[in-house]
């Protein structure tokens, strides 16, 4: 997506500056050859400069943005390893869906978190973040696209927008940071769950049989449900639902996310899906496993109910209990 991003930006006049981190030498250097980006199997845009990550210094010099695109993975690396090097005038806009939980059963945004490792150092820095239903393939694409951008200045995120706002790429605008951001990581966690329902068709049907589209429909329903209620429940203004909703639909579609969801549907148990999908990076894992967590702890202190949660607690029964999959139909009703 970080590499995607460069789409909206060069439409829009600007001189883009893409940098890879240490595990992206390889894609660094084929598309400073080629223009073409391995992974994201397209040609890049023209007059983009690359830098592999022992020249980020120098990409930073007089830059207006910084557009960070690791992967919930890599979210301690970027703290580590980058988050010292920025300039304190220039903002950050994140694109790395997620957020971490705590002991105390709380969920924090990544915005959040690197504005609280920024202090410590101490830097006051403007992080950002970017939330809806968008793949970088069809953003490189140039496909319609809508977004949100959060964070707590709405005259930056404003001229962020106009930076990268294009014909294609429509930018709105919200500073409320843990609604947005809550809203879009979830949609990984229950786009695993959706798709379950592709892999008991399957079992019905043979691979490349019929689908069954109400079942998908019905755990679509009930994950927004769901989604909605985790929204209020850490304080995020409920009509960005319409934004994970969106990203929900998007992202069971296609990817790893469904991928693991159909094995999962299949009947492989989840240590066997995991193997066949070795090397295979899946933040739907980890983002139901954090999730999850918070929701049994507020369940052991009598803050939340778990009938108010039943996919998301059999989503994590798969997978950290080794549960086979069991849709519970009647806790939805």
């Amino acid at each position: 997506m970080g590499a995607a991003m460069s789409y909206p930006a060069r439409d829009s006049g600007h001189e883009v500056r893409l940098v890879g981190t240490h595990l992206d030498r390889d894609i660094i250097t084929d598309a400073e050859k080629t223009g073409f980006h391995i992974t994201l199997k397209r040609k890049l845009p023209d007059g983009i400069r690359y830098f592999q990550f022992e020249e980020l210094n120098t990409a930073l010099t007089n830059a207006d943005l910084l557009i960070g695109g690791v992967s919930s993975f890599g979210v301690d690396w970027f703290i580590e390893n980058v988050i010292p090097r920025i300039p304190e005038s220039l903002p950050v806009l994140s694109i790395t869906k997620g957020m971490l939980d705590t002991d105390e059963g709380e969920l924090i945004p990544y915005p959040w978190l690197y504005a609280k490792a920024a202090e410590k150092l101490p830097l006051h820095l403007s992080f950002n973040a970017v939330g809806g239903p968008c793949t970088a393939y069809e953003l490189a694409d140039r496909d319609h696209t809508t977004v949100s951008f959060c964070g707590n200045d709405i005259r930056l995120l404003r001229q962020i927008k106009s930076w990268l706002e294009t014909p294609y790429y429509h930018i709105s605008l919200s500073s409320d940071v843990m609604g947005v951001e809550c809203a879009v990581a979830m949609k990984n966690a229950y786009a695993l769950g959706v798709s379950l329902a592709v892999g008991l068709s399957e079992r019905l049907e043979g691979i490349g049989g019929k689908l069954h589209y109400n079942s998908q429909a019905a755990l679509f329903g009930q994950s927004v449900k769901e989604m909605r209620r985790l929204l209020i429940m850490f304080g995020g203004h409920e009509e960005n639902i319409a934004l994970g909703a969106g990203d929900l639909y998007v992202t069971i579609f296609g990817g790893r996310t469904r991928l693991i969801g159909t094995l999962l549907g299949r009947g492989l148990s989840f240590k066997k899906a995991m193997e066949s999908l070795k090397g295979v990076t899946l933040e739907s894992i980890v983002i139901s496993q954090r999730t999850a967590a918070v929701i049994r702890k507020r369940i052991s202190r009598n803050t939340a109910k778990a009938e108010d949660f039943p996919l998301l607690l059999h989503i994590d029964d798969i997978i950290s209990n080794g549960v086979p999959v069991d849709i519970p139909w009647k806790k939805f009703e």
